[in-house]
């Protein structure tokens, strides 16, 4: 198993922690809240898969012929897809959205909706990304090619220089490649590091799923808009391709704003497998937050600008981040502990490439 060994540093300020999680547990007693999804995420859901899938249903029914029209269906369909990714089945596969596991399990199945496969993205996500958090070989999110340099730890390309101009172009390609081939990719790597037979599956049935899911996505958002919609079937497939490079693009933006920045770090083990802070200290140490002012911009990012919250309490429901985000950067200040925070999406933004440009051009 990949990560087998790596240890953290249970002696490193392990009293933050004990302490964040005390404070958290109290807010949720003195409120009363559950820790899981309200009314609020319903509608949530609602909202953003009636985005997805009634311009869809438009494009079928011929209720929308120009081709202005279609591409402004497809428009909206890459915002309602990426706001499925990050604000509806980013908490239920995390067993956040209800304290029902049944709920959890069906309402994560949408991301076989949007061109993906439930149980890699849990590997990927949950547990390589979570656990192994910018470490360098094991957190998927930054070691996955050579495509891009993410990490001052992973080697140098000549290309690499020039990254700072062609990432834009490969966050658009992003969720067109994870349908396409990460997800055979995956579960052949997976399979073998024996990540995939964890999840309680086979490495033969989960390719037969994807296979049935691949070939369900491929019929229900290329083949049928192409046979029943009103326009050309290139327009079609060049508004299937529109929505993919939306989405790609904000995914991949709201993402690498969390964790490739300036003021984040980057780790490996040791050679005894070691790690030089405890699991906390580590994920405040690589976990960024922004925008945190912006309400509506949260809402509709699924509350992942508070990444740091995210990263401690992934168990909680996103609804309830900005709640306890005082309550954790209180108790970082109080133990010296960083809580890295960009005012604005923009001065994150800003972060995120001037670090692709100095890990490029080989400054780090």
């Amino acid at each position: 198993m990949r990560g087998e060994g790596v240890k953290f540093n249970i002696h490193s300020q392990p009293e933050f922690f004990r302490e964040v999680v005390k404070r958290v547990n109290q807010h949720f007693k003195i409120t009363k809240q559950s820790k899981f999804g309200n009314n609020g995420m319903v509608l949530k859901t609602i909202f953003m898969c009636a985005v997805y899938f009634i311009p869809l249903v438009l494009i079928l029914t011929q209720t929308v012929t120009s081709i202005a029209g279609n591409m402004a269906m497809w428009t909206l369909m890459g915002l309602g897809m990426s706001g499925i990714g990050l604000s509806v089945m980013h908490d239920a596969n995390h067993g956040s959205y209800s304290k029902s596991k049944s709920v959890n399990y069906f309402v994560g199945l949408i991301i076989n909706f949007v061109g993906g496969y439930h149980i890699n993205w849990k590997i990927q996500h949950n547990v390589l990304h979570h656990t192994f958090t910018n470490i360098q070989g094991l957190d998927d999110d930054i070691s996955k090619n050579s495509s891009l340099r993410l990490s001052p730890h992973q080697k140098q390309l000549a290309f690499h220089k020039y990254q700072i101009f062609y990432a834009p172009f490969l966050y658009s390609i992003l969720s067109l490649y994870w349908f396409l081939a990460k997800d055979i990719e995956q579960t052949i790597k997976y399979g073998k590091e024996n990540l995939v037979q964890e999840q309680g599956i086979s490495v033969k049935r989960a390719a037969i799923e994807i296979f049935f899911a691949k070939l369900g996505y491929l019929g229900l958002f290329v083949i049928l808009p192409i046979a029943l919609s009103s326009i050309l079937w290139w327009q079609s497939l060049l508004g299937f391709l529109l929505m993919h490079a939306i989405c790609g693009q904000i995914l991949a933006l709201i993402f690498q704003c969390a964790h490739v920045l300036e003021e984040t770090d980057f780790f490996i083990p040791d050679d005894s497998g070691s790690m030089e802070n405890s699991f906390a200290i580590h994920q405040m140490r690589t976990t960024a937050n922004f925008a945190n002012g912006s309400t509506i911009f949260s809402w509709l990012i699924g509350g992942l600008n508070y990444q740091i919250e995210h990263h401690l309490f992934p168990n909680i429901c996103h609804v309830h981040y900005k709640d306890i985000s005082g309550i954790v950067k209180a108790t970082a200040l109080e133990y010296n502990v960083p809580y890295n925070h960009h005012v604005t999406f923009y001065g994150a933004l800003k972060s995120h490439f001037n670090m692709l440009n100095q890990l490029g051009v080989g400054k780090i």
